[in-house]
């Protein structure tokens, strides 16, 4: 069963170290990482140190196996990771469902969340979750030194309510 609460201050070189795993698995399908790796893992130590406080974790079995930031509290998902071998186990989709309600708790209608657009993995598993892919880019990448191809999805949460005149029927 897994267990979603917020990140703990102690547990951000777990983090660190479940993100560079997952990261690194995504990052098959581009090839030549050695060079990045490096600048990746300084990013994720950076990253979860400094915003620990917006990171949800989910845990099985009392294990943290993966996590989810909104670095802004907006409705941007900023990181999705889950560590490799606890992967398609439904810990994405809990993780996911969690962090979604937090999003429409806080008075956003809409997810969004980008990834490589060569993350093949991540971008079907938005797409099974109801999101959909509204813009493809390449932009330089300051935390890995390099022109990185990106895919931004998103997803409607709250449904407008259709506007009527007098009792529903």
């Amino acid at each position: 069963m897994a267990t979603i609460r917020n990140a703990r201050e102690d547990e951000t070189e777990t983090l660190r170290d479940i993100g560079l795993r997952a990261w690194e698995k995504a990052m098959l399908n581009v090839g030549e990482m050695a060079g990045i790796r490096d600048n990746a893992q300084a990013a994720f130590d950076n990253f979860t140190r400094k915003t620990w406080l917006t990171i949800t974790v989910v845990e099985k079995g009392g294990v943290v196996v993966g996590w989810a930031a909104r670095e802004a509290l907006d409705e941007l998902i900023s990181d999705f990771w889950i560590d490799p071998p606890h992967q398609h186990q439904g810990l994405g989709s809990a993780l996911l469902s969690a962090i979604e309600a937090d999003i429409v708790r806080q008075g956003f209608d809409t997810a969004r969340v980008e990834t490589h657009a060569r993350n093949d993995e991540a971008v079907s598993f938005f797409e099974r979750h109801g999101y959909r892919i509204n813009w493809l880019t390449a932009t330089y990448s300051p935390k890995l030194d390099r022109e990185v191809q990106s895919v931004g999805l998103s997803k409607l949460l709250v449904e407008d309510a259709e506007a009527t005149y007098g009792p529903g029927i």
